[in-house]
């Protein structure tokens, strides 16, 4: 993707990134520069990205769920990130508008990347996304959803599917568009999870 290795991140990548993500050039050029100690090849590896993701999650087991985004993002299937995949894998994850993000979240769930989704593959993401939640906040789930296969049933049901059916992107999207409860289901958001904790801490 034109990413040089000299230090400098190219022009082009950085007005691409402004313009497709919230982040200022001052906080690219810094995580470019980290980037590249950590990946002095300007690629980071399936391995790498775990290990960066688990920094964020220091409490769970975020594996099999940073191996699921990083499938999501390695748009070229070489096994490996880019500064630019990456940068834009952090944005989608954390900020990227709703579309972006539904659109990012469908490709997430389809595990297979065959077009649609299965039940099993909204279980694997749901058991994926259980394992870094913490045992205290596994406590605060409601009881029809505190558990993977719970939660999956729930999920199903509002998309008013049976067990054997599919989901298309354009269904998945337009449910959750019209069911914002489906949203809150699909997505760990850890960022919630750390405003509660502040809130008993005072």
């Amino acid at each position: 993707m034109g990413n040089n290795k000299s230090g400098a991140l190219s022009k082009e990548i950085l007005e691409d990134l402004q313009f497709n993500t919230k982040y200022s050039e001052g906080e690219l050029c810094t995580w470019y520069q980290s980037f590249l100690k950590q990946c002095p090849s300007g690629r980071i590896t399936k391995q790498e990205f775990e290990n960066i993701y688990a920094s964020f999650f220091p409490d769970a087991d975020p594996k099999a769920y940073a191996q699921h985004v990083f499938r999501s993002f390695d748009s070229n299937n070489d096994n490996t990130l880019d500064f630019k995949e990456f940068i834009i894998a952090l944005h989608m994850t954390s900020s990227g508008k709703a579309n972006q993000k539904l659109e990012w979240a469908f490709a997430l769930y389809d595990v297979d990347g065959n077009g649609t989704i299965s039940k099993n593959e909204v279980l694997e993401m749901i058991t994926a996304i259980f394992k870094m939640i913490n045992p205290g906040d596994l406590k605060q789930l409601p009881e029809d959803e505190n558990t993977p296969e719970k939660r999956t049933d729930k999920i199903w049901t509002f998309f008013g599917k049976k067990e054997k059916d599919k989901l298309t992107e354009g269904e998945f999207i337009h449910g959750i568009m019209n069911n914002k409860e489906i949203l809150r289901l699909i997505q760990y958001e850890p960022q919630k999870v750390k405003e509660r904790l502040k809130e008993k801490k005072q």
